[in-house]
Formats: C-alpha cells, sequence, structure tokens
C-alpha cells in the first residue's frame, strides 16, 4: 500500500482522486492548500504527490523545492487548468514526474499515478539554475493554445528543450514548425546564444554547401576572401535547417557528418573545423515516402529524429481556435495590447471553416477583417472566403458518399434472414449498423482528445460512463 497526497482546493478532485485511489489500495491524504500539504509532508511519509498549481497563497509550481526537502526522491505529478508552455517547462524543469491538464480523465490520472509509484522517480530537473528562468519571448513569437493536443506538444518540448539531441519536427504548412523549435532553443541551456534558422529550400544548390560550411578565397569564382558558414557563425547556438526534405542527396551526406561528428569542412579546404551547435531539422513533406524513392538519406533520417515531434494541424485543434484569434486581433488592432473580444457569430465561423493553411492562414484572415472592420467589431462578413484546396463541393460529395455506403450496407444486411426477424436483441439490424459506425467514431474523437476520456464524452455529447461502457463493449479500452 502506497500513501499518496493530492493538495488541490477543488474539492471535488480531491474526493475523486481519494475515492479512486483508495479502491486501488492505495492511502490518500488530501490538502487545500501547499501550507497545508507541506505539513502533512513534513509528519508523514509520502510515495508520490499530486500537486496543483493555482493555490491559495503559495502556488504549486513555488512549493515543489520544499515539498522535494520532505519527500525525497518521490514522484511530484502536477495538475493545472490554466496550461501553457512556459507552465510546463517550470513543472518539468523543477521535477515534475508529469503533468496533468484539467478537466482530465480520472482513469488517465490514476494510471499516470499508478505508473509513478511502478517505476519511482530520480530528479532530473532543477539541476541546472538557467533552465528555470523564463525566456523573453515576443507576444508574435510565442506558441498558443490548450487544447490536449498542444499539451501533449508542451511537453514534449519541456521534455527535450533541456537536452542537446537533434530533434526532427514535423507538420502541415503554416502549423508553426519554426515556432516549436524556437521554444525548445528559448528554454534549453543555449537560450543566450544565437537561433539561426536556415531555409535551405531558398537556397541554390550550389550554394547551400559554401553557406553552411564557409569557403576559403580562390576555392571557386568570386571567392575573394574566406568566409565563416553559418554552422560556424551559429556558435554555441541552436540551427534549424528548415525544409530538410528538400537538401539534395550530395549535401545529406555532409549534413551527416556535420552532425555526427560536430565538424564543418570550408569548400577549398580538407580540415575539417569543429563546431558547437545544436542541430533542430523541420519539414512538412513525408520523409518516410521520400526514404523510400531513394531520395532522401535513411541514416541522416535517423541521425536527425533522435526526437520527433509532429505539430498538429489546426483542424485536429479546433478548441484554440478562439484564443488564436483573439490574440491576432489585438496584435492587429490599432491600440495593441488592449483586450479585445470576439462575438458569437465570428467564433461559430471560425471554428466552422476547414483551415487547410493551418494558423498561418487564420492569422492572415484575422488580420485582413480587422482592416475591413476599420476599428469597429469584427463580423463574420469580414473574413476573407474560406480556401478549399479540394474544391467546395468536396463536403457535400462526401456526405454523398456516404450516404450511397450506407444505403448499400443496409441493403446487404436486410437479405439475411436474422436482420428481418432477430433473434435476440443483441442481433438487430439497427446494433449491427451501431457496431459499425461506432467504433471508429470512438477511435477518432478520442486519438484528437489525446485519450481524454471526459473530454471526449463531452465532445461526442454523452455522460462519461456511458463512453466507458461503449469502450468496454467494443473492446477499445
Amino acid at each position: 500500500m502506497s500513501r499518496v497526497l493530492i493538495v488541490d482546493d477543488e474539492a471535488s478532485i480531491c474526493w475523486a482522486f481519494g475515492e479512486y485511489l483508495g479502491d486501488l489500495g492505495h492511502e490518500v491524504a488530501v490538502a487545500a492548500t501547499a501550507e497545508e500539504g507541506l505539513d502533512l509532508a513534513r509528519r508523514q511519509p509520502l510515495d508520490a504527490v499530486v500537486l496543483d498549481v493555482r493555490l491559495p497563497g503559495i502556488d504549486g509550481i513555488s512549493a515543489m523545492g520544499a515539498f522535494r526537502e520532505h519527500v525525497g526522491a518521490a514522484p511530484i505529478i502536477v495538475i493545472t487548468a490554466f496550461g501553457n508552455l512556459d507552465t510546463v517547462i517550470r513543472a518539468m524543469d523543477a521535477g515534475a514526474f508529469d503533468y496533468l491538464v484539467k478537466p482530465f480523465d480520472l482513469d488517465q490520472a490514476a494510471a499516470v499515478v499508478q505508473r509513478a509509484l511502478e517505476i519511482g522517480w530520480t530528479i532530473a530537473g532543477a539541476s541546472d539554475p538557467a533552465l528555470g528562468r523564463e525566456p523573453e519571448e515576443r507576444p508574435s513569437n510565442r506558441l498558443i493554445g490548450s487544447s490536449a493536443a498542444m499539451q501533449a506538444l508542451f511537453k514534449q518540448i519541456a521534455l527535450v528543450a533541456a537536452t542537446d539531441v537533434p530533434v526532427l519536427i514535423t507538420g502541415e504548412s503554416g502549423t508553426g514548425k519554426e515556432l516549436v523549435a524556437r521554444a525548445i532553443h528559448e528554454h534549453g541551456r543555449r537560450r543566450g546564444r544565437t537561433f539561426l534558422p536556415v531555409c535551405l529550400a531558398a537556397l541554390s544548390p550550389g550554394l547551400i554547401e559554401g553557406e553552411l560550411f564557409g569557403h576559403l578565397r580562390g576555392s571557386f569564382t568570386g571567392a575573394n576572401q574566406d568566409r565563416k558558414g553559418l554552422l560556424e557563425l551559429a556558435a554555441g547556438g541552436t540551427v534549424l535547417l528548415d525544409e530538410i526534405g528538400d537538401v539534395p542527396l550530395g549535401m545529406q551526406v555532409k549534413l551527416l557528418r556535420a552532425i555526427e561528428h560536430r565538424e564543418a569542412t570550408p569548400v577549398g579546404d580538407a580540415r575539417p573545423r569543429p563546431i558547437d551547435v545544436r542541430f533542430l531539422a523541420a519539414t512538412n513533406r513525408p520523409l518516410t515516402e521520400l526514404m523510400a524513392a531513394g531520395q532522401f538519406r535513411e541514416d541522416l533520417f535517423f541521425r536527425l529524429s533522435v526526437f520527433p515531434i509532429h505539430v498538429p494541424p489546426l483542424r485536429e485543434r479546433l478548441d484554440d481556435v478562439p484564443v488564436l484569434a483573439k490574440h491576432f486581433l489585438t496584435m492587429a488592432s490599432p491600440r495593441q495590447g488592449q483586450e479585445v473580444s470576439l462575438r458569437d457569430d465570428l467564433i461559430d465561423e471560425l471554428t466552422r471553416r476547414p483551415w487547410l493553411g493551418n494558423v498561418r492562414e487564420l492569422r492572415n484572415a484575422i488580420e485582413r477583417a480587422a482592416i475591413v472592420a476599420r476599428g469597429g467589431p469584427v463580423l463574420p462578413e469580414h473574413l476573407p472566403p474560406s480556401i478549399d484546396l479540394h474544391g467546395r463541393g468536396a463536403e457535400s460529395s462526401n456526405a454523398r458518399g456516404l450516404e450511397e455506403v450506407i444505403a448499400r450496407w443496409t441493403e446487404n444486411a436486410l437479405k439475411e434472414p436474422e436482420a428481418v426477424e432477430p433473434s435476440n436483441e443483441e442481433s438487430t439490424l439497427y446494433d449491427q449498423f451501431l457496431a459499425q459506425v461506432e467504433p471508429p467514431m470512438l477511435r477518432t474523437v478520442l486519438r484528437r482528445q489525446g485519450g481524454n476520456k471526459a473530454l471526449a464524452a463531452q465532445r461526442i455529447g454523452i455522460h462519461r460512463s456511458t463512453l466507458r461502457q461503449k469502450l468496454r463493449k467494443y473492446g477499445l479500452e
């Protein structure tokens, strides 16, 4: 039996954790403030702590150091209703085992606690005081969102920022891959040095080597003096190799050597020079398909993807659209920084659109709407026409196709005798139909909500207990 302390000022959270973990055989203590929790931690040994961030008095993250003095290496799990990248980074740097955002699914939260108790925890954070400082960010240069997809992204950034391993950032155009790279740099040990994004696709194939590695005087026509490459100029900092999927095969070999051996050989020189940079790479192209076609080296792919991060498209985090739109409208307002509000009809229109251009398209649409509104309230008619790369009829065509599939399935099912005269309740035509359509819908919604059953039930429009029953019924738990 393990002792778990729950520190949260919401009585319902404490009660739910207490009941659930108690049923699993754990002893649970609860506290409404950090001070009360610290008092309990002083008086009895604890195997794990679940700690809210927003608390009366001392906040949870500020109290983590004091808790660590009393609980030693016991895991501390941070929970909050106000998740953003800075909070995740601070929690991870302070040595949090994991990070949960309210409203969380109780099964998922209990599984995190159980895993923490099973494997224990060795403090990995807070060893470098530089990591505890918050970066200076321009308002337009930060990642925004509180959806499950963004919380998962924040956690990945927090985990990898303190390391020096290469990171491969993938995602569609306009999702914010460079912002992810910048966040990794600004929350890491190299934050005080250069962050250098290099768009490889914008460089001529004949110039990429000289730009990256530099050249000696006389190495080619027009080389009138020695020149350092970008990898040397970014010494001590971070280099983002943007559009890595567009690099010619010959250059991929030299990039691989630079990443593997931390050295660069200027054009016209036979002597490699040591370099001290962190490598990040980004692409919107399917590298696995390029490898299969012989257009991208497998060894470079595996070297870059030590820690892969996929940035979700905006259509998979529509809950973030209103807060993103409000942020962009604030930035575009003539009275920049002044609080703005969005009308309900504008939010409805924004969340209805497919946003195939992702966050970039949303930002452009809001900036255009702000100009057309001329300082007044932004209305749906101020937005530019929705962009549909597949044609305006795609949605209705898909609906017709689905209707035809259902009709054919029904015709085939009606040919079976038991569909007309069911032998039992479970074999009715309606039950057979639900068994076909519910599992893929449930899987998709759960995936979109990051496995959070509470949010999935809310999105579907059913009670959480009903969702659990359906998941058990179809073997999806």
